[in-house]
């Protein structure tokens, strides 16, 4: 039977267009289909744009050390319009650069939702069929918010990109990393920022003293993170929102935005119409291969909800055109992740937290916490955190995690020699490079605790 084409993509985010490019340039005949802006999720309305807003909230803080190092700089105001105009002005060229890719890898694209119809038919908005012998879904998650009362009131970080002026005030429901970004950003902005979270700390499944360092200096740079708190009830005041907790308290906001979870976008594909087997949450139910309960449809990235980050998608995408049309049968690697989360302080982790490692085997934990030089001399209270989790039996380094300024440069470097096995004495075999934060991560001799 000959097809349309031997791969159609269904999503243009990061996994759909780097698995269209690379199996294109195999000469494979490949075509993307896109409803949305090329780019997804991490370009339009994630990481870049929030990395974008973080650096942007980081300047006021800024301005006033300078000041302690002798610069006669005086703060101004933030321009939200200015920056925002900024922002979606790069936004919009890395879009172009996505779709200039697809183009010039020879992928044909086709701007509309797309469904599936059967094992090998894609069905477009505008009623056009194609066929393709094998069909890449990688439409990626979007953000949930709960059924309580006056929720239409509230927003989601999809919109926060585009408010129409910054809010004097924000409430900010949820723990997971996007609402404490978030919370970071917004303060650092000069929001009076307020983030309520249901569970004891925010940040769960992550290391508990580090996480546990992030809440504190937070709250120390003005956030307002209340613990075991939840949004039960909206309420439209004027301009405003009013909002009723978990504890009766009744507070008005000029923003209220959740971050309480996501969920794959496998609305009306047709996907169980055809075969393929969704999970509890609705993410695409897969092998280790990407492969779904129907032999000639794949998918990757959010959808699938293995591991949610950016460059798993890319990786999972690229395993997937070596498995498919390379006939080199690749698993993603999804052991040893590093991960940056933007919060601020900024945290980096990689491997097992001293809680998980300590339930498989008996551990040591080398932890110091300082003020940094540059931080000190500057007068701000703020530290850092530095921890390594050791096997006691092998001496591998099981868990490094990192909280401070450039904690994510930093976590990138050292998940290389996790990822490799490195032990703690081949850490303490580095040269420490002298002045620096990381160095501590080489010079710790004696462990803070064992068990």
């Amino acid at each position: 039977m000959s097809f349309d084409y031997d791969l159609f993509v269904i999503g243009g985010g990061s996994g759909g267009v780097r698995a269209a490019r690379v199996a294109a340039a195999e000469g494979v005949k490949v075509a993307l289909a896109e409803e949305d802006r090329y780019g997804g999720t991490c370009v339009i309305r994630g990481c870049v744009p929030k990395k974008l807003m973080v650096f942007a909230s980081e300047y006021g803080g800024m301005v006033e050390d300078a000041q302690a190092y002798g610069w006669d700089i005086q703060p101004g105001a933030f321009d939200w319009k200015a920056f925002q105009g900024k922002m979606h002005a790069e936004l919009d060229r890395l879009e172009g650069i996505y779709r200039s890719l697809l183009k010039n890898s020879g992928v044909e694209t086709f701007d509309h939702r797309a469904s599936v119809k059967d094992a090998h038919t894609v069905l477009l908005a505008d009623g056009t069929e194609k066929t393709a012998k094998h069909i890449l879904i990688a439409v990626g998650g979007r953000p949930t918010k709960p059924e309580i009362e006056g929720i239409e009131l509230a927003i989601t970080s999809n919109d926060i990109f585009h408010l129409e002026t910054l809010p004097e005030s924000i409430l900010i429901v949820g723990g997971g990393y996007i609402a404490s970004e978030f919370a970071g950003i917004m303060n650092g902005m000069g929001v009076k920022t307020t983030q309520f979270y249901r569970g004891a700390q925010i940040l769960r499944g992550f290391d508990d003293e580090s996480r546990t360092h992030v809440a504190n200096e937070m709250i120390a740079n003005g956030v307002d993170l209340r613990l075991n708190t939840n949004a039960v009830k909206l309420e439209k005041d004027g301009d405003k929102v009013r909002v009723t907790d978990t504890d009766g308290k009744v507070q008005t906001f000029d923003q209220v935005m959740f971050a309480t979870g996501r969920a794959p976008n496998t609305d009306s594909l047709g996907l169980e119409d055809v075969g393929v087997e969704l999970g509890r949450k609705g993410e695409i139910v897969v092998t280790d291969y990407s492969q779904t309960a129907v032999p000639s449809i794949y998918a990757v990235g959010d959808v699938t909800d293995r591991a949610n980050l950016t460059p798993v998608a890319i990786r999972e995408g690229m395993a997937f055109v070596e498995t498919v049309f390379k006939g080199n049968p690749t698993k993603p690697d999804h052991e040893l992740i590093p991960t940056a989360i933007f919060t601020q302080p900024e945290m980096g982790t990689v491997g097992l937290s001293e809680e998980d490692a300590r339930e498989q085997e008996a551990i040591e934990v080398y932890a110091t916490s300082f003020k940094p030089m540059q931080q000190s001399f500057a007068g701000r209270s703020e530290k850092v955190l530095m921890k390594l989790i050791v096997s006691q039996a092998t001496r591998k380094v099981l868990g490094c995690h990192i909280v401070a300024p450039g904690a994510g440069e930093m976590i990138q470097l050292a998940g290389i020699a996790v990822k490799m096995g490195a032990t703690k004495e081949d850490f303490d075999r580095t040269v420490a490079v002298h002045p620096t934060m990381s160095e501590e991560l080489v010079t710790m001799k004696s462990p803070t605790r064992t068990g």
